[in-house]
């Protein structure tokens, strides 16, 4: 939905100023996307009061007065749920927030003293502030983009790994005879669209990440529309120009037109209208859950975010670029749920991180695109403790699990590099699912949210 002139030009004045910054929070499925954005809302709204910012110099320095919550800017996109999220933490016992399951976005105005005062700077600045949330399974279609049905089909992952393989087996079975030339049956292609879903449902369920189409997981709208009835064919021999000669009636051709039409009049427009209007991102990123799962997940993991940091827009621009033509000029990449590890392992966090995103970190820098990589828990859920074990002092994590029992934790070492084989034979993670942690104040417990805030919107309140 366009925007009235009116609030179109109020935003392009403001952009003009440099006084609005547009912050997409991405991140695949199950990264924690929602609680980093109920926490970073909830920190800059009691920055002035209780809360713990010290990495955020103009926290620190008392500059920083708060933040109030404006108007949606875009009237036809939903509220972020900061309420009932904020709601369900403060239940007893406390809840992690719902997941969002559409887009959604907040606009915050942030009040600050300027670090120096002059004749011409007021005594008190603000900045606006516009989050976007997404559903990390629709970012899985971002990389659609770069592929026409054949290589798609050619690209995707389902014959790798044995565990993956297991969850589309009835699937595989099914579309193994299937005929390309054959004429298409509507009746076969919605069942075996369904059977497809379903194996990418599990495949999700199982923890793993790289799963297209993105919207076969969250379809909403377009729940039985044809445009999802399409599915890989994983046995392609025939080569692509024999393929696009069989006429339009064909099962191959019937499959490539629902391709290019999800293409183009689903992935194209969303990445149109919401991903190339972002200033800065920040990327969350569940490292530790997929060295958790095994070694086939966290290959998943990698290649998916591959996959995914290839589709977004990284360049520094100048302020008549930003303003016709933006691109995300800083970015940041948070491993999550940093409090399921012990301090010491928070180093070794980060530099599996940026070994795992080794390639794309290259090209950011290669295009002088500032970018950050740390470790972050957006709402604590643990806390640190010092230990006597077998006659040693040890670090560990106490804990409530989801099912309510309290539990302490000794977590394995993380690797500060990617994983060998030794390391999958004798790795000891087994980390429980724990409840947030009651706060006893208004501003919510967190690990390094306030390096994460400095790095994203810092330099704007200088």
């Amino acid at each position: 939905m366009r925007q009235p002139l009116s609030r179109e030009l109020s935003n392009l004045l403001e952009r003009g100023r440099d006084r609005q910054l547009r912050l997409a929070v991405t991140g695949l499925s199950q990264a924690g996307k929602t609680a980093f954005l109920t926490s970073l809302v909830n920190q800059l709204r009691h920055a002035g009061v209780e809360a713990q910012l010290d990495l955020l110099p103009a926290a620190r320095d008392g500059r920083l007065l708060g933040a109030q919550r404006l108007n949606q800017p875009d009237l036809g996109v939903p509220r972020f749920p900061y309420d009932p999220g904020m709601a369900a933490l403060r239940d007893t016992p406390p809840r992690w927030p719902e997941p969002t399951r559409g887009i959604s976005e907040l606009r915050l105005q942030l009040r600050y003293r300027p670090a120096q005062s002059s004749w011409f700077a007021p005594d008190i600045a603000h900045l606006t502030l516009d989050l976007f949330d997404y559903p990390g399974e629709w970012l899985l279609d971002l990389p659609l983009l770069q592929h026409d049905f054949y290589s798609w089909c050619q690209a995707q992952p389902l014959l790798e790994g044995e565990q993956r393989r297991a969850l589309f087996n009835e699937w595989l079975d099914a579309v193994a005879s299937l005929d390309p030339a054959s004429d298409a049956d509507e009746a076969q292609l919605a069942q075996l669209a369904e059977m497809y879903a379903q194996g990418l449902r599990r495949a999700k369920q199982a923890g793993f990440s790289d799963l297209q189409p993105g919207r076969f997981l969250l379809p909403g709208e377009l729940s039985g529309a044809p445009v999802l009835q399409f599915f890989p064919l994983p046995h392609l021999d025939a080569p692509k120009e024999m393929l696009d000669t069989l006429p339009d009636s064909s099962l191959y051709a019937t499959l490539a037109a629902r391709f290019r039409y999800y293409q183009q009049q689903v992935v194209r427009p969303f990445y149109r209208d919401h991903f190339r209007r972002f200033d800065r991102q920040i990327v969350l990123v569940d490292v530790l859950g997929a060295l958790n799962a095994g070694p086939e997940r966290f290959e998943d993991l990698s290649r998916a975010l591959r996959q995914l940091m290839q589709s977004f827009d990284y360049g520094k621009r100048s302020l008549l670029s930003r303003l016709f033509a933006p691109k995300i000029d800083r970015l940041a990449i948070a491993a999550t749920k940093a409090d399921h590890v012990t301090p010491d392992q928070h180093g070794h966090v980060v530099q599996l991180l940026e070994a795992l995103l080794a390639e794309p970190l290259k090209d950011l820098r290669f295009a002088n695109v500032p970018v950050k990589a740390l470790s972050l828990a957006a709402i604590r859920a643990t806390e640190a403790r010092e230990v006597v074990h077998d006659g040693k002092r040890s670090s560990a994590l106490r804990g409530t699990t989801l099912e309510g029992e309290d539990v302490l934790v000794y977590p394995g070492d993380v690797p500060n590099r990617l994983p060998n084989a030794d390391f999958w034979q004798h790795q000891g993670f087994d980390f429980p699912s724990f409840r947030p942690m009651p706060s006893s104040s208004d501003a919510l417990s967190h690990i390094r949210m306030d390096a994460a805030i400095d790095w994203l919107i810092g330099d704007k309140l200088a």
